[in-house]
């Protein structure tokens, strides 16, 4: 990953960043809330290489520590994401491309949300977070999970067109 590309790409998070903090975490959903970062962040990890996955992880998760209504201890998001880059880009090879195939990439990206979330949930219990009863936590991911498999294919073009115009002609190969 270049440096031109790492930086329109931490600039991208942070646009979508700002989208979710200003815009869309205050739309009151049924069930519960929805997360275009997440959902964003995961997209952008599954279309990268090995070392972009875990770099765009780590970023991402940078970008979502330095939220102000984060209470988790800082690096906890980065952790998360750096984790799961890791995994996406290690396993990526053996499950096959399904970035090719629409269905299946949206399936990825919605378990890729519940999972940074489940993930969150368990790291922070770890760490002695109080995080509310398991009813509650369970409902929260399960109801992200619907929204994020409902709304990824809106801007799961977007996305996709957007990386390609920051790949430099080496990466494009």
């Amino acid at each position: 990953m270049s440096p031109t590309r790492l930086s329109i790409s931490s600039a991208f998070l942070f646009l979508i960043f700002v989208i979710q903090e200003s815009v869309i975490s205050r739309v009151h959903l049924p069930i519960t809330g929805f997360s275009l970062y997440l959902a964003v962040l995961i997209c952008l990890i599954a279309l990268e290489d090995r070392n972009g996955a875990i770099v765009m992880g780590f970023i991402g998760g940078l970008v979502l520590d330095l939220s102000p209504t984060s209470q988790s201890p800082f690096g906890q998001w980065a952790l998360i994401f750096t984790i799961i880059g890791y995994l996406v880009s290690s396993n990526l090879e053996s499950v096959g491309d399904f970035t090719s195939q629409p269905i299946t990439f949206v399936l990825f990206i919605a378990a890729g949300s519940g999972f940074a979330l489940l993930t969150y949930l368990v790291i922070g219990s770890a760490l002695g977070e109080e995080s509310g009863s398991l009813n509650h936590n369970l409902v929260v991911v399960l109801g992200n999970f619907i929204w994020t498999l409902l709304f990824t294919p809106l801007f799961l073009p977007l996305i996709r067109r957007v990386r390609e115009l920051t790949l430099t002609s080496r990466e494009r190969v």
